[in-house]
């Protein structure tokens, strides 16, 4: 590594200033360094796509097993690394202070609550509730220095319930609560980014664009959008060609899958002193 921890979550804040940067979301410790070999300037985790390399569905990870990747992907780069911390793995304000702390510690530059319950019958949090358990994550973050960067983020357009106004009342309570960066993800037309961006200025806003999107970075830029993370699409990407080249031989005895498959001497030159 040739910048401090400090020096990377100093970095991460001046990103979130002015313009607007990509932040991709590696699920391992190769694609981590991959990425940071095109150039990005900062990189975010993804639960979903961590947990199928485990053989586990997005949500069915331990804490313990989320903190050690977020070690893993914190010590494999030199660019400031934000958690998708899930919804802090505790439903009140001291369990989710407890879990910010501990992911202070692996090293990340920025980490991100959910307001989501995993309770289908009631998806969300109570506004009044996900707003305590923000305010114990400020807490936690200004007690370790203030230098981690914490994002809240409101679940509705993933939770089934997609009213944007209610996303929006969400994000400007949690906004007043503490989060530097706010993030709605699923929302997708111009008006909606429009519409949040404006409810939380001057606050930075995060979209996610996990799909084919008609919007370029020059788009989503002008909207004034200052991030755009991708969650688990990179990684179902490349699942994406795992599964076809599998089904390939699997159902057809055809190999053609393989057309596209990156170079064996391009990934090990790649990776040539890259790491233990």
């Amino acid at each position: 590594m040739t910048r401090t921890l400090a020096e990377r979550r100093a970095d991460f804040r001046v990103l979130h200033r002015t313009g607007c940067f990509a932040i991709p979301n590696p699920w391992d410790v190769g694609s981590a360094r991959w990425l940071e070999g095109l150039g990005f300037q900062a990189l975010a985790t993804t639960s979903s796509g961590y947990a199928w390399t485990l053989g586990r569905p997005d949500g069915a990870l331990s804490r313990e097993a989320v903190l050690a990747h977020l070690r893993d992907i914190a010590a494999a780069t030199d660019l400031p690394v934000n958690a998708d911390f899930e919804s802090g793995f505790a439903a009140d304000p001291q369990g989710v202070a407890e879990s910010v702390r501990m992911a202070i510690a692996t090293g990340v530059a920025g980490l991100s609550i959910e307001d989501s319950t995993g309770d289908p019958a009631h998806p969300l949090h109570d506004i009044d509730v996900a707003v305590a358990r923000l305010r114990a994550a400020r807490a936690a973050i200004d007690e370790a220095g203030g230098e981690v960067l914490l994002v809240g983020r409101a679940e509705n357009f993933f939770a089934g319930r997609p009213d944007l106004d209610d996303a929006i009342a969400r994000l400007k309570a949690y906004s007043e609560a503490g989060a530097d960066c706010l993030y709605a993800p699923g929302i997708r037309t111009r008006e909606q980014i429009a519409a949040v961006v404006a409810a939380v200025a001057p606050k930075p806003v995060n979209l996610l664009v996990g799909a084919t999107s008609e919007l370029t970075m020059k788009d989503i830029e002008a909207l004034g959008v200052r991030r755009v993370s991708v969650g688990g699409a990179m990684a179902r990407a490349a699942w994406g060609g795992f599964i076809r080249a599998a089904r390939g031989i699997a159902e057809e005895g055809r190999f053609d899958g393989f057309a596209e498959a990156a170079s064996g001497n391009e990934l090990n030159a790649f990776f040539q002193g890259r790491g233990a």
